[in-house]
């Protein structure tokens, strides 16, 4: 292989270990999975998250008591650069987050994570991240959905905000048809 394939070779595989990153922060964040938020960051980082700034320990345990305040969350991630620079690289992540509170409103917030990563031993981690929040919004239900009813009986809905949850099952079990 040549010098410039190779290289370029290695330009795509640590953009994409920095962005498997971030989209797992993302997860650990839903899914109230400390221990997976935690692979995320090096232990002395700082997260400057808009209300918060703090170590990744007590960022996560402060923003899952904010999750756990909804019945369900999604942190969605859209653009994302990354730029490179030896063991260092400066990413930027635009996300909106919706929330499903138990009575409406709902709850929307857009904007950008601002990350410094650091590569050490051959891995990729946040080590300072500024959360940028742009906008928030109260979300009212649907229309469009009304009268269609709940999707699933009382008891079965395969979400959970712990390992629980349907996306951890191995296999997938799926419902069948009735």
């Amino acid at each position: 292989m040549d010098s410039t394939l190779e290289a370029r070779l290695r330009d795509l595989l640590d953009r994409d270990a920095i962005w498997q990153v971030v989209q797992r922060n993302a997860r650990s964040l839903d899914r109230c999975d400390t221990d997976m938020g935690l692979t995320c960051y090096w232990p002395e980082a700082i997260d400057d998250h808009n209300h918060f700034i703090g170590t990744p320990q007590a960022f996560l345990a402060y923003a899952h008591a904010v999750s756990l305040s909804f019945e369900s969350c999604q942190h969605n991630l859209a653009t994302h650069t990354c730029e490179l620079a030896g063991d260092e690289a400066f990413a930027e992540t635009y996300y909106t987050f919706t929330a499903h509170a138990a009575q409406p409103p709902h709850f929307m917030a857009t904007g950008r994570y601002v990350d410094h990563f650091q590569r050490r031993g051959g891995e990729w981690r946040i080590l300072n991240r500024v959360c940028v929040v742009d906008g928030q919004y109260d979300l009212m239900p649907s229309a469009l959905g009304a009268g269609q009813g709940e999707a699933y009986p009382p008891g079965e809905k395969p979400v959970a905000r712990d390992k629980s949850d349907v996306s951890y099952q191995r296999p997938l079990l799926v419902r069948q048809p009735r």
